[in-house]
């Protein structure tokens, strides 16, 4: 199944129900649970994904920043790649080109102007490292 525009807007939906349960300093299980309607279900698993595996997501990106601390990242930069370190590591089904290309057009539109070759560059050496049959 390709991965179109609905894919697009629920992971910026996703982006955004992270984002704001980091700033509300909150996990993202309790973001979803307090909406009036749930998110699209695509939005709502990376979201979900994204809570469940939070100290694996850290971890590996902690390990491949290089020169840079989580805690220093702009909080959309760390919940865009959380996200992207999600579905790279735990949704096989979606190519692993698709995810980093996603989240750059994501952090070009939404961050900083060096965000996109940033997050490109991190989410690129952790996939090396959790899909090496696609390097």
């Amino acid at each position: 199944m390709p991965d179109t525009g609905s894919r697009h807007e629920a992971r910026e939906r996703a982006l955004g129900l992270l984002y704001e349960a980091e700033v509300k300093g909150e996990a993202p299980a309790s973001t979803i649970a307090a909406l009036p309607l749930p998110p699209d279900a695509y939005a709502a698993d990376v979201v979900a994904g994204v809570g469940e595996h939070l100290a694996e997501i850290d971890a590996l990106l902690r390990r491949f920043a290089q020169h840079w601390s989580l805690e220093r990242m702009p909080a959309l930069d760390r919940a865009l790649l959380r996200m992207g370190t999600y579905e790279l590591a735990h949704r096989p089904d979606v190519p692993r080109n698709v995810v980093i290309n996603e989240a750059v057009e994501l952090a070009k539109a939404y961050s900083t102007e060096d965000s996109g070759r940033f997050v490109n560059g991190l989410l690129a050496r952790i996939a090396t490292e959790v899909r090496p049959e696609e390097a």
